[in-house]
């Protein structure tokens, strides 16, 4: 019978399987009876993708806005419509004139807010349709420019046929399209061997757990022995300032009603925690000084 569990797992997401493959496993191997990932990672890609379960899907959109650090390896030479190694190949071009130095200063040019063209083959819904759906038909639409920010970008390793990097970004920058920028830039065109997130803000320094290890718990302990790897579900909005409630402030909040307390006003959001500590949800701040419920947990789980 499926679990009323709540809490994050930081699954290490294997190659080749889908995000949508990944939390279906993850689920299953937890009975649990409502969970959902944050922020999908293509097939070919590894590594950290938050898995909400129960309560903790309703602060899932702040993890999808969170900023991500990602491992590339990136093949030179070859342009692919996809832009990486799942795609076929669209261009080869020679490689010339490619080191360590004139990558590092292309790369300058990419540091900071940037304007990014989102790939065909990407799930962005043009008119209800996704455009990798169109791209399988062959069709390619104009697709409107994005602003992005890229907090660092480090050279980490060049051969002579790839490149390896290290990013650091915003939400919605798509990796592929940034490799295909720079090899656009080189003049040899370039595409995504490999891929990696290390790193979903807040969790810079938690470890991830891989699916056979899941797996081996499971078979081992049962589906008990998994809730260990849970992480609170605060730890989801632990960027955002705590302000402790009084009892009744806390009441008339889950009544619908914005209170007053001293909200520091230079956060648009704050962590609601009870008097005894316990986490009670996300509160928005509003230009009097009062705030409002936003998400808040149920009251059995703030029990």
């Amino acid at each position: 019978m499926p679990r009323t569990i709540s809490g994050i797992l930081l699954l290490d997401k294997p190659h080749g399987l889908t995000s949508n493959g990944a939390l279906q496993r993850v689920k299953r191997l937890f009975s649990a009876k409502k969970a959902g990932h944050t922020g999908s990672l293509d097939p070919i890609a590894t590594g950290m993708l938050p898995i909400c379960f129960g309560e903790a899907t309703k602060f899932s959109q702040f993890l999808l806005e969170s900023d991500k650090s990602y491992e590339v390896v990136a093949t030179l030479g070859i342009r692919t419509n996809t832009g990486d190694t799942e795609g076929e190949i669209v261009e080869t071009l020679p490689i010339v004139d490619v080191t360590t130095a004139r990558i590092q200063d292309i790369m300058k040019n990419f540091v900071g807010e940037i304007d990014q063209i989102p790939p065909m083959f990407s799930a962005i819904k043009v008119k209800g349709q996704a455009l990798y759906e169109l791209a399988r038909r062959g069709i390619e639409i104009e697709r409107q420019s994005r602003r992005i920010r890229i907090f660092s970008l480090a050279l980490t390793h060049l051969d002579e046929q790839s490149f390896s990097f290290r990013v650091h970004c915003s939400k919605g920058t798509y990796v592929r399209t940034l490799v295909e920028d720079i090899g656009r830039a080189l003049g040899c065109g370039a595409h995504v061997k490999e891929l990696r997130r290390v790193m979903v803000t807040p969790y810079e320094t938690m470890p991830m757990v891989t699916l056979p290890v899941l797996e081996a718990i499971a078979e081992k302990n049962g589906v008990m022995g998994l809730d260990a790897y849970l992480l609170p579900v605060e730890t989801a909005v632990n960027k955002f300032p705590a302000v402790q409630l009084s009892t009744s402030a806390a009441f008339y909040l889950r009544m619908g009603q914005a209170v007053r307390s001293a909200f520091p006003l230079d956060s648009s959001f704050v962590r609601l925690m009870s008097e005894d500590g316990r986490f009670l949800g996300i509160g928005e701040v509003l230009p009097d000084g009062r705030v409002k419920p936003n998400r808040l947990v149920s009251s059995a789980q703030a029990a």
